[in-house]
């Protein structure tokens, strides 16, 4: 399968178009008061999982800001928005000179989606703001996520969020707020958004057409961590039998081992796998630190270290194929050889 119209998986329905919200109800009640005062900060950092709806609350509160432009009059909650009012149709069609949504660009030579935010679609920001200024709207920045700017991206945007202009809100997503400049992180109010609870996964996947009956909801909202996306991954992109083959994997040696570990590296490896690979290495990531954290409780520090020492060293090892475009089958190949050792 493919990743994905602009990032948008299989199944999902993109941010911007998107009228339902589940389970950040508290989330979107803080930002229509603190709106609402006129004492809003000009930079929100929306932080959380990944696939649990920040992009989601992001367009839905520029929507109520773009829809009542004057806080004092607006309403106290934030409301479904509209499909048919204008506000919405230009923030869903891309074409409102009030929102900029900036995400890893689409590489036109490849057709696939960039790995990282750079300076040029920063840049773009710097033109939004000069294009609207005077207009005495609002202008609302999202950037989805943070986390992939690059160094030189992430330093124009901390010199816009500096001195930002007049009635300028910027929407800054992250899934790791650790890993952003912390001079980016000082100046944004932060608002945290946990993974889903059982049943708002339950309505958010309902509203996809995503259905689960009740001999696979415990698996399935188990392995979904509270995400919609990592559950669309597991039902749509093989993220289930990833999980499967990975611990048969583990639990064999010898010629079974090597079957499976072939196996595994070619569904990974495959045209259009780029979503299952992913999915793969934040798996394999987790299982690793996961493995290190039950060590340290133990009290087995070597163990723990093992652990801790062999995730950066994949981590480094994916980022260097990933870097010099090496083949991903031999990449998978080592990597569940040195795992499996």
């Amino acid at each position: 399968m493919s990743e994905e119209r602009h990032g948008i998986l299989d199944g999902a329905i993109a941010p911007a178009v998107n009228t339902r919200l589940f389970g950040h109800e508290e989330a979107e009640q803080f930002l229509a008061r603190t709106y609402r005062s006129g004492k809003g900060h000009h930079a929100i950092l929306i932080e959380g999982p990944e696939g649990i709806g920040k992009a989601t609350v992001a367009f839905r509160f520029a929507n109520h800001v773009l829809s009542h432009p004057d806080p004092e009059s607006a309403p106290e909650r934030i409301a479904d928005p509209d499909p048919e009012s204008g506000v919405s149709r230009q923030i869903a069609s891309g074409a409102s000179h009030n929102l900029l949504y900036l995400a890893r660009p689409v590489d036109e030579k490849t057709g696939k989606v960039r790995t990282a935010i750079t300076i040029d679609e920063v840049r773009r920001a710097g033109h939004f703001f000069s294009q609207t200024s005077g207009t005495g709207n609002w202008r609302i920045v999202i950037i989805d996520p943070a986390d992939d700017l690059n160094r030189n991206a992430a330093n124009a945007i901390l010199k816009i969020l500096e001195e930002p202009p007049k009635r300028a809100m910027f929407l800054v997503l992250s899934h790791a707020p650790g890993k952003l400049l912390p001079t980016i992180r000082s100046r944004c109010l932060p608002l945290k958004l946990s993974a889903l609870p059982d049943e708002a996964m339950r309505q958010a996947l309902g509203q996809l057409g995503l259905s689960i009956s009740e001999p696979q909801a415990g698996p399935i909202l188990s392995l979904s961590k509270g995400s919609v996306a990592r559950a669309l991954k597991l039902a749509n992109y093989g993220g289930a039998d990833i999980i499967e083959a990975f611990e048969k994997l583990l639990g064999e040696q010898g010629p079974a081992a090597r079957r499976t570990m072939y196996k595994l590296a070619d569904a990974l490896s495959a045209k259009d796998s780029d979503v299952a690979f992913g999915f793969f290495t934040e798996h394999l990531g987790e299982f690793l630190m996961e493995q290190a954290r039950a060590a340290a409780i133990a009290g087995d520090l070597g163990r723990a270290e093992h652990y801790a020492r062999l995730s950066a060293s994949i981590t480094e090892q994916l980022s260097i194929a990933g870097a010099y475009n090496l083949e991903r089958k031999q990449t998978i190949l080592d990597i569940l050889a040195t795992v499996a050792a």
